[in-house]
């Protein structure tokens, strides 16, 4: 059985068929899908820490926009600008690393996203980097995907998520 949450073009997930301890998890944001990669997730990891980020917003976390007058695409560019290069300093990879989000392992590592709250709303900004990625989707290449979302609407789909994760249906199982 296959289980949409949310809407593909703010946040969605879908969780669908087991694969021995694997079970398929797709995500989109922006419209955009997001774990085209990779999208067999170790269920105990995965739910975890998506569990952990849900905790976080529920919790009242997460950042305005640090740059006055920027766009969250321009934010996200902002931050990213020095990232690997030799003269990033420990105060850049701080900024950057206070809004990284969707670090779920490799399911999710195909993209940087930066989350950015605005009291009761996320703009979440995605963009892709691997190289086989923009091979195929050469659409993709410096492009930003932004996503606007309600954090309440964000963490229910993350809680929602987490749910059907525990809904028993393990391999060999009911």
């Amino acid at each position: 059985m296959t289980v949409l949450l949310g809407d593909k073009n703010r946040f969605a997930a879908e969780a669908g068929a087991w694969d021995n301890a694997l079970r398929r998890v797709d995500l989109w944001a922006a419209g955009k899908w997001l774990t085209c990669d990779d999208n067999s997730v170790f269920v105990g990891q995965f739910r975890r820490d998506v569990l952990d980020t849900a905790a976080w917003l529920r919790s009242g976390q997460g950042s305005p926009l640090p740059f006055d007058g920027l766009s969250p695409e321009a934010t996200h560019r902002r931050l990213m600008h020095r990232a690997g290069a030799d003269d990033e300093t420990e105060a850049d990879y701080a900024l950057r690393s206070q809004f990284r989000v969707l670090n779920w392992g490799p399911t999710t590592d195909n993209v940087t996203a930066h989350l950015f709250r605005d009291a009761d709303r996320l703009a979440l900004t995605l963009q892709f980097w691997r190289e086989e990625h923009l091979i195929k989707h050469p659409e993709h290449a410096g492009e930003v995907f932004v996503a606007e979302i309600p954090t309440m609407e964000f963490v229910g789909i993350l809680e929602g998520l987490v749910a059907v994760l525990d809904d028993g249906q393990s391999p060999g199982g009911p």
